[in-house]
């Protein structure tokens, strides 16, 4: 993606309501956490499963927020602030323990994914959550952890034979989405060197007039067989 120094300036440069619709992924990101926060009571357990930084611990001012990522992701990242350095695959908290799990594009970075969801029902009590964002039509990102993609039926396979009511799988725009995300990861490759003489060209047409064309466009895609992502909201079935 974008020089980091140039996402910097973007984003201190460009009003906020225009750098939603520069990403609206990571909107739909932010709103699913939200929205999983909306949820959480004061006496319940939040499980951020790939927490990273710990970026989501602030929309969780009720409730016990707690941050889980095996700290391998980004070497640039800091992760002294987790409460748990851990893998996925196997959960260092006892079964029926936690009332919502947050996982937002990480089952993407998990050689299991199945046994990852596995132990999301594990810990889940009966009635809790699980909110997740899962990449389709991405980038490579945190090489070399970076493994899988899914579409919706390989979302749904997944899921298949556990203890879940799966509430939502929709997708993340569409094939306008997809097209838009691309005019910006273009300009990745004039970074450096005498290629920023055409970085500056490009980059009011490539990562801004275009990108906010094509995703203007996207309800004509109604079908969203190309899509960014799935949004899957599910919950655990029993006593």
């Amino acid at each position: 993606m974008l020089n980091a120094r140039m996402k910097s300036l973007a984003a201190r440069i460009l009003p906020r309501f225009l750098l939603a619709r520069l990403d609206p992924f990571q909107e739909m990101i932010e709103a699913e956490v939200n929205a999983a926060a909306s949820r959480v009571a004061a006496d319940q357990v939040v499980l951020d499963a790939g927490a990273g930084e710990g970026r989501h611990r602030r929309y969780f001012s009720r409730g016990h927020y707690i941050g889980l990522d095996s700290g391998v992701g980004d070497p640039g990242w800091d992760y002294s602030g987790l409460d748990i350095r851990g893998s996925l695959e196997a959960i260092p908290l006892a079964s029926g323990s936690v009332d919502c799990v947050l996982c937002m594009v990480v089952l993407e970075h998990t050689p299991n994914p199945r046994l990852v969801l596995q132990e999301f029902a594990r810990i889940l009590k009966p009635g809790g959550s699980a909110f997740l964002v899962i990449p389709f039509l991405w980038e490579e990102h945190q090489a070399p952890h970076d493994y899988l993609r899914f579409t919706r039926h390989g979302a749904c396979l997944l899921l298949a034979g556990l203890p879940f009511r799966v509430d939502l799988l929709s997708p993340i725009g569409g094939f306008f989405w997809v097209c838009a995300r691309r005019c910006v990861n273009l300009l990745e490759f004039f970074q450096g060197g005498w290629r920023w003489i055409l970085f500056v060209g490009l980059a009011p047409f490539f990562g801004l007039l275009l990108p906010l064309l094509l995703y203007s466009l996207d309800p004509i895609d109604r079908n969203k067989s190309f899509s960014l992502g799935f949004r899957i909201r599910v919950t655990k079935e029993g006593e």
